[in-house]
């Protein structure tokens, strides 16, 4: 075979899907660079700044010259035992030092935490609605994503129940994700524990996403599920970062906790591939970590009352239905209820065909539900101001109310 005639991106590269919900926030920013009034509901960004006291830090950082040279590769030492007595803190989970791996943000955490844990035909159990990423890493690594329906009526969450349907012997790794993202669902501690003692049972590793640890609401706790699995620490991994809690999601840092082997595993992986993550951003982590923690207090109330204030701009849209999130910053309303009607000529066979619709006509941009695996869906960020937030929904109301 010839050069030319060989592809010239890997099979492997070529499959992989690009992200819908950076898509989307693109588009929605090159519009409003070209002059045209869009509001974005696509990025699950806060809108706060980051807190100054973290910004200070970085700025003090930049004039050490310890932090310009290469570090670890694992992290800053000072910056892995901040965030084992953070996760003590905040999780009631006693872990040491070496079992964490600083990363360049949660994505670069779960590619490694994948790429460690899968060989190729592995299967993991992944619950939908998913974030778009899950299945795309899980695929680089050669797994197999096998994903466990979910409905409105269960508030977006899995049973063990569920999750026997779909095991199987090549079944290795069960995906958990609690606040979800796309749903906002938050599971009970109980719910937690049964999902743990199904994961125990099957000898499955855990992997858990804790990034929205914070973000929940009427009286709803995230348990990590590493605290109620009778095997503590020693089939999970978990990751997080300070990209949501934070306000920090240009900042680039994340990690990822596990067994000391798999976390070890894991850094020679990264010292091939993005070596230590900046040092000014871990510089900047280690004060939010560490310093003082009442803004993100105010960030979560913000994002609460703008919780309540799109849930109810949701349900006053006919044929819209919309379950009140506990957790992080999404609404996701079942939509399919607006299908095929009418809309200025044009019509939609799905949500991905609406969210165009809304696009084109209302000016707003959605992610539809077939980028996290349930068409008929939206997800929602209220991640923006109340101002923005109150003038998409009323578009969107305005467009269904004179199809």
């Amino acid at each position: 075979m010839s050069t030319e005639s060989r592809p010239r991106i890997s099979a492997r590269v070529a499959a992989v899907a690009e992200s819908a919900t950076l898509a989307i926030d693109a588009k929605a920013k090159a519009l409003k660079a070209a002059g045209v009034d869009v509001i974005g509901f696509g990025a699950g960004e806060p809108d706060f700044p980051t807190p100054h006291f973290i910004v200070e830090a970085a700025a003090r950082a930049c004039a050490d010259p310890r932090n310009h040279r290469y570090t670890p590769t694992a992290g800053l030492p000072e910056l892995r035992e901040a965030i084992a007595a953070k996760t003590l803190r905040d999780s009631g989970l006693t872990i040491e030092p070496s079992q964490v791996l600083v990363t360049n943000g949660g994505k670069h955490a779960i590619y490694n935490a994948f790429a460690t844990l899968l060989d190729p035909g592995d299967e993991v159990l992944v619950p939908e609605p998913y974030w778009t990423t899950y299945p795309e890493a899980i695929r680089l690594a050669g797994g197999v994503p096998v994903f466990v329906p979910s409905s409105v009526s269960s508030g977006y969450k899995v049973s063990p129940a569920d999750l026997e349907s779909y095991a199987s012997p090549r079944t290795k790794v069960l995906l958990f994700v609690s606040p979800s993202n796309p749903t906002g669902a938050v599971y009970t501690r109980s719910e937690t524990e049964a999902i743990a003692k199904f994961a125990a049972d099957h000898g499955l590793w855990l992997l858990a996403d804790e990034i929205y640890e914070h973000l929940v609401y009427d009286g709803a706790i995230a348990t990590s599920i590493a605290t109620v699995d009778p095997r503590g620490m020693d089939h999970t991994v978990i990751v997080n970062g300070v990209a949501k809690t934070y306000a920090m999601t240009g900042w680039r840092v994340g990690w990822m906790i596990g067994p000391k082997d798999v976390v070890a595993a894991a850094t020679n992986l990264q010292s091939h591939s993005t070596s230590n993550v900046n040092n000014i951003a871990q510089r900047a982590t280690i004060a939010a970590l560490t310093g003082d923690q009442s803004e993100v207090e105010v960030m979560r109330q913000a994002f609460d009352r703008r919780r309540r204030l799109i849930v109810s701009l949701l349900r006053e849209i006919p044929d819209v239905v919309c379950p009140m999130p506990d957790g992080a910053f999404y609404a996701y309303p079942e939509v399919s209820g607006l299908f095929r009607r009418d809309f200025a000529g044009a019509r939609a066979a799905n949500s991905s065909e609406l969210a165009g619709i809304i696009l084109n006509q209302a000016k707003v941009a959605v992610v539809p539900g077939e980028a996290f695996g349930t068409p008929g869906f939206f997800r929602l960020s209220y991640a923006l101001s109340d101002t923005d937030l109150e003038e998409g929904i009323k578009r969107i109301a305005k467009l269904v109310n004179q199809g």
